[in-house]
């Protein structure tokens, strides 16, 4: 078994940028033969929707965290139809086996989280977040934050990220001008 060395977060926002999930979701496949990585879906479109109707009706937080949680699992499927040779993971041993088969593994988060729920319940815990909690738990050396924006990680991230993040997980955040070479962050000897 080859160990996860990069979990790739896939902002959901992406999916409102022309042509951008099916260009990254090559690139996902292409840095996956060299480097074994997980891909992370965000909430996108579909936390927005829980977001709105929380604000509409007053949901209890644990209510919006599980629907916006499962949000990213919706769009874990939408990322299985745009990366080549992606396979669903819903927890570490799909992970690992997906690895085994030369697959891009795309977790959906839900179950996984569901089990461990250790963060807490609140909008200022995001998909940056759980990315970073379950680079944590795998035991990744990277992680690439796929943003529709540029930005540093600091200001693209939510409140709670700097608690999740592990210590020495090197952390990137990559916007548009650097979506044709974000994958040289995650080879070992690249930049943070």
């Amino acid at each position: 078994m080859r160990q996860v060395q990069a979990v790739v977060k896939v902002g959901g926002s992406l999916s409102g940028v022309r042509g951008a999930l099916r260009a990254l979701g090559a690139a996902l496949a292409e840095g996956a033969q060299t480097v074994p990585l997980v891909v992370m879906p965000g909430g996108g479109p579909f936390a927005d929707v829980v977001r709105a109707f929380d604000h509409r009706t007053g949901l209890s937080p644990d209510s919006a965290h599980w629907m916006a949680i499962l949000g990213m699992d919706q769009f874990a499927y939408a990322l299985l139809d745009v990366i080549p040779g992606a396979a669903l993971a819903l927890d570490r041993s799909a992970i690992e086996a997906a690895i085994d088969r030369h697959r891009v593994p795309v977790l959906a988060p839900y179950r996984w989280l569901r089990e461990t729920d250790a963060l807490p319940h609140t909008w200022e815990v995001t998909s940056d977040s759980l990315a970073a909690y379950l680079a944590g738990i795998l035991g990744a050396k990277r992680l690439v934050l796929l943003k529709p924006v540029d930005g540093t990680v600091e200001s693209l991230t939510d409140p709670y990220f700097r608690q999740a993040l592990p210590d020495g997980l090197k952390v990137r955040s990559v916007g548009p001008s650097g979506w044709t070479r974000w994958r040289e962050y995650l080879l070992p000897n690249t930049g943070s």
